[in-house]
């Protein structure tokens, strides 16, 4: 067996081992929704959707997101960004499966260049903020903490874009198969690269218009309308 051959099969390997660890973890958390659903006698409350200018939680109030509880320092540097940040766990997970969104996984470094351009750019801005609380789950993920996430979602990203880097920019439906990513995407289009802007409000459109054709394993290709 040559030594290319070892190489491709380790790397297959790992992607099957990194692939069952999330599924095993998705199969954790739509047990731990299931069962949260079926605490006491009430039925939960169907969510209403979200109105431009009510998207304020508690967190924003306070000036800071739920970045502030964590420990890794790239988490810390966006806790006080407008956007409603989730460090990747159960209550984030389980929010998309209720509420049926999308999720936007953020995956970057402290240091990490494009990471803070994207951030200043982007993620402090109000008005891309409240588009992407509305509409997504945002979730930031330091990639130093959770390489297995890094190296599933980045091999995803490099099958749809046919490259990857960080920021690690991908959308998720709620069971976390990812239906379009990227790296940096700029506040104003350039370089043949959309807006985040943009972005976002077509990647929204198209997970509401062909949302059972994305759950069913569905993705936007690189010469679809996105770009």
């Amino acid at each position: 067996m040559k030594a290319g051959e070892v190489h491709r099969m380790s790397n297959r390997s790992l992607i099957a081992v990194a692939c069952a660890a999330v599924l095993l973890s998705v199969w954790f958390v739509q047990a731990s929704c299931k069962g949260r659903t079926q605490e006491g006698t009430a039925e939960r409350p169907s969510v209403p959707d979200a109105e431009p200018g009510n998207t304020t939680t508690s967190h924003e109030k306070a000036g800071h997101n739920r970045l502030i509880h964590e420990k890794s320092p790239y988490l810390l540097q966006h806790a006080h960004n407008p956007v409603d940040w989730f460090p990747w766990g159960e209550e984030a997970l389980c929010k998309a499966r209720d509420e049926d969104k999308p999720i936007f996984l953020s995956i970057g470094y402290s240091t990490c260049h494009w990471c803070h351009v994207m951030e200043h750019e982007s993620f402090e801005n109000e008005r891309i903020a409240e588009f992407l609380n509305q509409h997504f789950v945002p979730i930031k993920v330091d990639r130093e903490e959770r390489p297995d996430l890094d190296n599933l979602y980045m091999t995803a990203v490099q099958a749809i874009t046919g490259r990857g880097g960080w920021p690690m920019s991908v959308f998720l439906t709620p069971q976390l198969e990812p239906f379009f990513g990227g790296t940096y995407f700029p506040n104003e289009a350039r370089h043949g690269l959309p807006s985040f802007q943009e972005l976002m409000t077509r990647v929204a459109e198209f997970y509401v218009e062909k949302k059972e054709e994305v759950k069913s394993g569905g993705q936007i290709s690189r010469r679809n309308s996105v770009e």
